[in-house]
This record gives structure tokens, sequence and C-alpha cells, in this order.
């Protein structure tokens, strides 16, 4: 098939050209900057320069390359997560507007189908793991509730596709290579230096995804039933947990504990809730109808 991904640059486009390649895809790959454009020209992709928030440029490009598939990973993410906040509005724009006008030129010139990216981290599972049918957290504090409303609307969107199949994925916290959540990563670089207390109980649960198990569940989604799937690990885990594990994986000392008043007063009432209120998710239909096998954790490994 004909595959376009927007935003094949990044940590999982990486992995999803190669695999998309190594499926007998043909695989072209939108950026605006001419390194990801190198980057995806030496993948064995084909490059194109284009710029999502431009409309009439991305009309021209898919009417042009006229793909059977377009596969929706635009982000503006900062290289830290303690700089999420501020690069939260480019963010919203880039994937709101920007995907908007790419998916609004795939319904114009008739795309079979249409692969979202969304989120499997800020689902509320209630009491338990987040399925499918689990909402986001849209009253949560801070940016974890701007975040949530903005992948409410990327779900509505992608859902109101009459015309094309349309596939969302919620994926769970991306790790390994170029992500937050690596060895020689930002959260790594943050969590050896002090920057990240356990806070509370740390009774938050989360589901993580490795970028290339990821890549192989997006890869199959271009042939499973439409609709909704979690692809997030098979561990999901409280931060009370993982964290003091991760630490050791990297070879940190143990991260420092604050109460949560301390920690409310000293980050805000976000950091409280991000460790505290979030629920892990059930990626059941993504085993079975993705054949999603995803790797341990390695800083959970016995």
């Amino acid at each position: 098939m004909k595959v376009l991904v927007a935003g094949a640059s990044g940590a999982l486009g990486r992995p999803l050209i190669r695999r998309l390649r190594d499926a007998g895809h043909e695989v072209w790959g939108l950026a605006h900057h001419p390194d990801s454009l190198k980057t995806i020209e030496r993948l064995g992709a084909h490059p194109l320069k284009g710029d999502a928030l431009n409309r009439d440029n991305i009309f021209e490009i898919v009417e042009r390359i006229r793909p059977e598939v377009v596969i929706d990973q635009l982000t503006s993410l900062p290289a830290s997560p303690f700089d999420l906040p501020k690069c939260l509005p480019a963010d919203r724009r880039l994937r709101l507007e920007g995907g908007g006008n790419i998916f609004e030129a795939a319904r114009t010139f008739k795309v079979q189908r249409y692969v979202q990216q969304l989120s499997g981290f800020y689902l509320d599972g209630e009491d338990g793991l987040a399925t499918e049918a689990s909402p986001l957290k849209i009253n949560a504090p801070g940016t974890i509730g701007e975040s949530a409303r903005m992948y409410t609307a990327l779900e509505k969107r992608v859902s109101s596709a009459q015309e094309m199949e349309s596939i969302g994925l919620r994926y769970g916290f991306f790790y390994g290579p170029g992500t937050w959540y690596w060895a020689d990563g930002a959260f790594s670089r943050h969590l050896s230096q002090g920057d990240v207390p356990l806070i509370g109980a740390g009774r938050s649960t989360f589901s993580f995804i490795h970028v290339d198990d990821a890549a192989q569940a997006t890869v199959a989604a271009l042939t499973a039933p439409a609709g909704l799937y979690n692809v997030v690990d098979s561990q999901p885990t409280k931060i009370s947990e993982w964290l003091p594990a991760y630490a050791r994986w990297i070879g940190s000392d143990a991260p420092p504990d604050f109460d949560e008043q301390e920690a409310a007063r000293l980050m805000g009432e976000e950091s409280v809730y991000y460790q505290n209120s979030l629920t892990g998710a059930c990626n059941r239909k993504a085993l079975q109808m993705l054949g999603l096998s995803p790797q341990r954790l390695p800083w959970l490994r016995k």
C-alpha cells in the first residue's frame, strides 16, 4: 500500500518507517525541517517537505501523492518533559489544526484508512485498568486536563470519518531510543539529578510501550478492524514500584520522598495528581487484534 506518515522522523516514526518498508509498503514521510527530511530519506522512505499548518500545502501534497493510508503521528514535544507545559500550546495547535488539515485532505481525496496517534496514559479506568470504552481524564488539573481534552477532540474527529476506515491508537508512555524514558533520555537525566521525587504513596499506575512495539502495532493497524486500541505493554505498574526500579536501572540514587502537601506547594497540584491519580490501560484487544507482543520493561526485568 501507499502510506503517508505525518510526523515521520520522530522516536516512533523512525521504527515505523522501517517496519512499513519491511512489510513492502511504499512509504512517504511528511516533515518540515531539513534534518527530518534527511532522516526520512535515509530510512528508505520518500521525503515530503510540507507544513501541516498550511492547509493549501497539505491539500496539494495529498492530492499529488494519493495515499491509500494516512498515519498521523504529529507532535511538537520538547526534549525534556520538564518543558512540556510551555510547549503544550504549540503541540495542541499542531495536532488539532495541522492534523485537522491532513484529516480533511484525506477525506477530500478519498484516502481509504486513517490512523491517528492518541493517548493511552490519561484514560479514566476508575478503579481498574482502562479499556477502549474508557474516557479520558478531561477534568484533571493543569496540563493533564488540557492534554486529555485535546486527545478527546482527536478521538471525536477520527471517529467522525464515515468515508474512511478510522483507527485510533491509544499509545502508552513511549520508552526506547530517542524517548524521554531511556538510559540516555531526559527523564533519566532529571532523575539522576534528584529532580524527580516520589510523591505521597505513588498510587498512579503507568502503562508504557516500547517504540518498536508501538511501530509493530501501527503497521498491523493498516489491516485490522477499525476502531480504538490501547497500545500499551502488559506490565501496568504503580509509580511507587517502577520509579525506584528505574533509578536502580540507570545507576541513580533512589528518588527523594515528598508528601503530597509539600509537593503541591513546591510543584503544584498537577504533580500530586500525576503520581497518585492515573490509571493504566488494558491491552487485551491489541493483543488479540493487532498481534501486539510487548517487551518487558527493562527496569522491571527479574
